[in-house]
């Protein structure tokens, strides 16, 4: 298989139409725009089903990529894979991270010791409204994870460090569809259906690398706690019906300058795991004040939840109870408050909604530093 090369580069957005950084760093040569893979973002929208910030910041970079692709702007999303979550409540910045992939020389990674990042990319068929948050999406997904892994090189399940899906909703359009064929859906409510298709995207994820064993039936999905994976981060949107997945783990195949690690937080104010998850790149605690080790760390990625039980470590909390901010809105603050004060950078990627994405009310926190 080919040797390749990643790179990755955090830019900072003005707003979700913003994408200046990007095209500057095109013009100046240091993107090439056949190399870009996948683009990840955090918009400063609400997160929610009517969050079309989203879909604003892939339509703008879709724009922008068009003519330096020599494509229609609506064929740049069938070559680069695009996840935009919204929500950059409390200190986080929005900000997008892009990876790009170069074959590399035959005898690169020889000259490398141990495994580097690599990225691979894949995407489900088109959902019908009643097969999101069932068995069918979980299925599908994990065949998608599967290839995603084979596009990245990477045989090991433990060299994958963190997994990024974008999947779909349901709207009540897409819930009349479905009746109208004499169908049910997992849910009838809108906001709720981003629950379902999150935590069914998970398991997929959690299937592909062995986590979890057997079938999964429906009614698991959202109630048995016990079934999750370390590694999944899944982000709903009413923009697409299907699962756009990015792999992102460790190659000998690879010879970028970047590594990735990971851990998990057990809940929202578990410290102890984004620590660990610096030091399995090599940025030990209190290290971000160094600017050396400043400029090694890339970006961070984490998933924040509610705890579904109404606490964090015995204490009440009220995040499931506020009518006024969602709780997915409180869990993003919250947890990218920690992360950014321990990373010494508010340009994080949290997103909001772990069901099924490690423990309840934690999830799963992944880092990339350069070598």
């Amino acid at each position: 298989m080919r040797t390749t090369s990643v790179d990755v580069v955090l830019i900072p957005t003005r707003g979700p139409g913003d994408v200046s950084g990007l095209i500057n760093l095109i013009d100046a040569g240091e993107i090439e725009p056949a190399s870009i893979l996948a683009i990840l973002g955090k918009t400063e929208g609400n997160g929610g089903v009517n969050d079309f910030t989203r879909e604003f910041a892939v339509s703008a970079l879709c724009a922008a990529l068009a003519p330096r692709l020599g494509l229609a702007s609506r064929d740049v999303e069938h070559r680069i894979a695009f996840v935009m979550s919204g929500g950059t409540e409390g200190v986080l910045s929005p900000h997008i991270t892009v990876f790009a992939r170069t074959t590399a020389d035959a005898g690169a990674s020889k000259l490398i010791a141990g495994k580097r990042l690599s990225i691979g990319i894949a995407q489900t068929r088109e959902f019908l409204p009643e097969e999101l948050g069932r068995r069918a999406q979980i299925d599908e997904t994990a065949s998608a994870v599967r290839s995603a892994m084979a596009d990245a090189g990477i045989d090991d399940p433990a060299d994958v460090h963190f997994v990024q899906i974008k999947c779909p909703l349901l709207t009540s359009e897409r819930v009349e569809a479905a009746h109208a064929r004499g169908q049910t859906t997992a849910t009838t409510s809108a906001y709720g259906s981003m629950a379902y298709s999150r935590g069914a995207s998970a398991l997929g994820v959690a299937a592909a690398l062995g986590e979890i064993e057997g079938n999964i039936d429906d009614e698991r999905i959202l109630k048995d706690w016990s079934l999750f994976s370390s590694v999944a981060s899944t982000s709903a949107g009413i923009e697409l019906m299907h699962n756009v997945v990015i792999v992102l783990g460790n190659s000998q195949l690879s010879a970028s300058p970047f590594l990735i690690g990971h851990g998990v937080m057990r809940d929202a104010i578990d410290a102890a795991s984004v620590i660990g998850a610096l030091r399995s790149v090599g940025l030990g605690f209190g290290d971000t004040s160094d600017r050396v080790m400043r400029d090694r760390l890339v970006n961070i990625f984490a998933k924040a939840e509610a705890s579904p039980d109404g606490t964090v470590r015995g204490f009440r909390h009220i995040m499931l109870e506020d009518t006024d901010i969602s709780a997915t809105r409180h869990a993003r603050a919250a947890v990218g408050g920690l992360i950014a004060g321990l990373a010494g950078t508010s340009a994080v990627y949290v997103s909001g909604g772990a069901e099924h994405q490690g423990p309840p009310g934690g999830g799963p926190v992944a880092v990339i530093a350069r070598v």
